[in-house]
């Protein structure tokens, strides 16, 4: 067979499907795979993507996927990056290992090519989570999308940023990018299109697909973005200092020696990874988790991000693609657990709720700067369970509110024509009530958990949920598919309430709830509140500066 014959051979091989009752195998270039037909859909798990490095390469970008001669049987084995649980919302009967970047395909029982396709980022803060945490499997057999859900390292595994040749910064994301290229390569094989791929996240899920929209690394690789609760300039998306906060981390983890910067470098490299992955960075006061992703310093040879989000943002070199982009009404439910102790801690000293991505001239500007936000949300009063809702709307709007409300604003006055501004106020009368109150609120990502099968960690029988909340997941289903398929939540001829993009000043915005209804400026009061405040105070995140003497040796 001459080389012409083979590689029109090998293109088709390539492409083969082989179909049973209840099983389809696919051929890719690392080995065929066997997925199972699963919920009314055919589930390919653990697909190795990329290969984790291991030992002193622990911290670099992913390396290429393995291949392999016998069979790869798809069915779900649990593999999860090492992690902490904070939540204990990890099953007992996973496999937590090093080598744990694996793709999950989900494809519906039909024979058609060219499928739209999802990417699923999951979230969990960057220190938790694992691809199938959620499913979509009602989206993919009730709209003929192919998603992917998938693993990449977290914590300080995939987030440590020292700016050193072993330890550049932004593993986590380089695995993101990996998965990425992945799909592009391989998703034709499964049915769906390459050229018509969507990315959506929740959480910390967000905010990395609000990264992987601005870094050049992925050109080519997506043609919409569907950030849910999570967004780009949020202090918890970037590293103010990443060096800063590898030394409070090491710290955490009983690493005292954390002035040599070689000894703590060392120390990274070399630490067992439950150790690694042990300290407890949840809660803290100034809403961020310290491991998350930073802008590099060049060292690595092809770095994710090497300048702040608000500046790429700013000076529209980034791709400008369609967005489906919002949050629920009441992001901030999430600090409820702890509101008895941090009530108090914000009466004595509210400092220590501002986020590190703003600096101060002083300690006296500072305080006055945190004196005017305690007034702008609890007034003269101290906080307590009469001001509860304050408190809520606090947590939402410094983590996730305005942080997607200025980065929606960029983009507008950048030239993005296309961003699609929701917030999501559904919730049922099982729902509780907010402590203290007689309100319910939808909780953080509550529009993910219309949008995914069941509830969120999950498999509950939809059809055991009350019927408002099922006629809402099929509305929101129905927005979602719509973008995917066209850039549009509400496309031309749909029986939906017409939804244009947002232009100034946030406005429309679509309340998602029971009605759909278009409103004007989403917040306003409260984003030009911190507006102000961020155009005065906004620290620019640093790339990590290793001491001279060690990034020559």
């Amino acid at each position: 067979m001459d080389a012409v014959m083979w590689k029109i051979w090998w293109s088709l091989a390539c492409l083969c499907v082989v179909q049973g009752q209840n099983t389809k195998i696919v051929r890719l270039r690392q080995g065929l795979v066997k997925g199972h037909k699963d919920g009314g859909v055919y589930a390919f798990h653990g697909i190795p993507y990329a290969t984790a490095p291991t030992g002193q390469y622990r911290f670099q970008a992913p390396f290429p996927p393995p291949m392999w001669i016998d069979t790869l049987d798809a069915v779900d084995k649990e593999i999860v990056c090492p992690q902490s649980d904070p939540y204990n919302i990890i099953p007992k009967t996973v496999q937590m290992q090093e080598d744990c970047l694996i793709a999950n395909v989900f494809t519906p029982d039909t024979d058609e090519k060219n499928l739209p396709v999802l990417v699923s980022v999951h979230g969990g803060a960057y220190i938790m989570g694992y691809g199938n945490f959620a499913k979509n499997r009602n989206l993919v057999k009730s709209h003929k999308i192919v998603v992917i859900t998938f693993n990449y390292r977290l914590g300080a595994h995939g987030f440590l940023c020292l700016g050193t040749e072993d330890v550049p910064g932004n593993a986590g994301m380089k695995d993101q990018v990996a998965l990425l290229r992945w799909v592009k390569d391989n998703i034709e094989r499964f049915g769906g299109n390459p050229e018509d791929i969507t990315i959506s996240g929740y959480s910390a899920g967000s905010s990395s697909v609000d990264l992987l929209m601005l870094s050049k690394t992925t050109d080519g690789l997506f043609q919409r973005v569907i950030p849910e609760s999570g967004a780009n300039t949020a202090a918890f998306s970037i590293q103010s200092d990443p060096i800063k906060n590898a030394k409070e981390y090491a710290k955490l983890i009983n690493f005292t020696n954390v002035e040599d910067f070689k000894a703590l470098e060392e120390f990274f490299k070399t630490v067992p990874y439950d150790k690694l992955s042990s300290a407890d960075v949840i809660n803290r006061f100034d809403s961020t988790f310290l491991m998350s992703p930073c802008v590099e310093n060049g060292r690595d040879e092809e770095p994710f991000l090497t300048e702040s989000p608000v500046d790429i943002l700013i000076s529209g070199n980034y791709k400008k693609l369609p967005m489906l982009y919002g949050f629920a009404n009441m992001e901030g439910l999430f600090r409820v657990p702890v509101f008895d102790q941090w009530k108090d801690a914000m009466n004595d000293n509210f400092e220590v709720f501002l986020p590190p991505d703003l600096q101060f001239k002083d300690d006296n500007e500072r305080t006055t700067v945190a004196n005017e936000l305690k007034a702008f949300y609890f007034g003269k009063d101290p906080v307590g369970k009469e001001n509860i809702l304050d408190y809520v709307n606090f947590f939402s709007d410094v983590i996730f509110v305005y942080p997607t409300l200025r980065s929606a604003k960029l983009q507008v006055e950048a030239g993005n024509k296309n961003i699609y501004l929701y917030e999501y106020s559904f919730v049922t009368e099982d729902v509780p009530f907010v402590p203290h109150t007689d309100v319910r609120g939808a909780n953080h990502c509550a529009q993910s958990n219309a949008v995914m099968d069941g509830n969120i960690a999950s498999d509950v029988d939809e059809t055991e949920l009350p019927k408002s909340l099922q006629d809402m997941k099929r509305t929101i289903r129905e927005i979602w598919a719509n973008f995917i398929k066209t850039g549009k939540p509400v496309p031309e001829g749909s029986d939906l309430p017409a939804w244009p993009p947002v232009e100034k000043d946030w406005a429309p915005h679509m309340v998602l709830d029971q009605p759909l209804v278009l409103k004007g400026s989403l917040h306003k009061e409260r984003a030009e509140f911190w507006e102000n405040i961020y155009q005065k105070y906004y620290r620019n995140p640093i790339s990590p500066s290793p001491p001279r003497i060690h990034t020559e040796l």
